[in-house]
């Protein structure tokens, strides 16, 4: 934790900085035919050709949380017009461009609302003004504000916060006009105690996502780290919640119901391999074969595109060990009783696949 104003500044520049990064990878992915994204390259002023297994984690993380929020928009469809208005509140949202994207697919919730530093949303909501691809999303009556780092029509908001003030956070939901009634709550990358509880307290009908790193404490996990401290960006809450049990206890400690669940997100999509148990001279077959079937999962709806003509991989081991650093957290409250058997498949899993010979 920093411990002067200074330090704290440095920090924040240093996180919101990050944010420029994110979408630069993401636009490296989009270039590689890994997603379809038409709106990233409006918010990268320099494109970056990233490495395969940047590309492919990129990637990976965008499949598990797309999966997810399909699941959710698609969840109380029997339901009435109304009472099935979703929303979606997107804490610490960057740049991200899901809500354009869903519009173009015909699955937009009723209320999109996507909160961040004033710098970033002030950021986001020029390049929104300054470009027409952008603005003709929001209607004729949508007023937007650089200066206060604010976008507001009738189905999205961009708004302001530090997500560290919890009270701000209640008023936000009164300006956005969130109903609590359903919402989807996806924070990137990191949370606090603070904000999940708060989500419980807030929305009695919800889900919250959470895509963040774990394990903090064996080789790669301290790299891991330490790359991320030499970029001013510490992960201050990894050790408060470092393994899957950790995360799960976070959110049922905080007020959520007990269908809360983590996953690592190699078993999550269902490949599960444990590579603890086999010798040193096999792994390298075996990691080939899991990173071609985890990959071939993520791409089913994409059966034109083969993951082996995207560009050339041999890092399979740091690939596994990558994966087996992040995890995916769902936590949900169910007072309308409309997520039923929300999640991952677990009967898709294929754990110790048979070796492949190429990829």
């Amino acid at each position: 934790m920093a411990n002067s104003a200074a330090d704290t500044r440095s920090n924040r520049a240093a996180v919101q900085a990050t944010n420029d990064d994110a979408s630069a990878s993401k636009l490296s992915c989009v270039k590689k035919g890994y997603m379809k994204d038409d709106y990233i390259h409006l918010f990268v002023k320099r494109p970056i050709r990233r490495s395969p297994i940047i590309n492919r984690g990129y990637f990976a993380r965008y499949a598990a949380l797309r999966k997810l929020l399909y699941e959710f928009l698609d969840c109380g469809k029997n339901m009435d017009e109304k009472s099935n208005r979703k929303q979606i509140v997107s804490l610490g949202a960057g740049f991200d461009t899901t809500f354009f994207q869903l519009q173009d697919e015909g699955k937009a919730p009723y209320l999109y609302v996507e909160l961040d530093f004033k710098e970033v949303t002030s950021k986001k909501a020029a390049l929104i003004e300054n470009s027409v691809q952008l603005r003709t999303k929001f209607g004729e009556t949508a007023s937007i504000s650089q200066e206060k780092g604010e976008v507001l029509g009738e189905h999205y908001k961009l708004l302001p916060v530090d997500l560290r003030d919890i009270k701000k956070l209640d008023d936000i939901i009164s300006l956005a006009s969130i109903d609590p009634k359903c919402v989807l709550i996806y924070l990137d990358p990191e949370s606090s105690r603070g904000i999940v509880e708060w989500a419980s307290r807030t929305f009695p009908t919800a889900i919250f996502f959470l895509y963040e790193q774990i394990h903090p404490d064996d080789a790669f996990g301290q790299q891991m780290i330490r790359n991320l401290e030499c970029r001013g960006c510490a992960l201050l809450g990894i050790y408060d919640s470092p393994t899957l049990n950790a995360k799960e206890r976070l959110f049922l400690d905080q007020g959520w119901q007990k269908n809360c669940f983590v996953e690592r997100l190699l078993e999550g999509l269902g490949i599960a391999v444990d590579i603890t148990k086999c010798s040193r001279s096999i792994s390298t077959k075996l990691l080939r074969g899991t990173c071609r079937k985890f990959i071939a999962h993520l791409l089913k709806p994409r059966k034109d595109t083969a993951i082996e003509r995207l560009e050339l991989f041999d890092e399979f081991e740091e690939w596994h060990m990558m994966q087996e650093h992040y995890c995916v957290t769902c936590a949900i409250n169910d007072a309308l009783g409309i997520f039923g058997k929300f999640g991952f498949t677990k009967d898709e899993h294929v754990t110790n696949p048979a070796p492949e010979t190429s990829l």
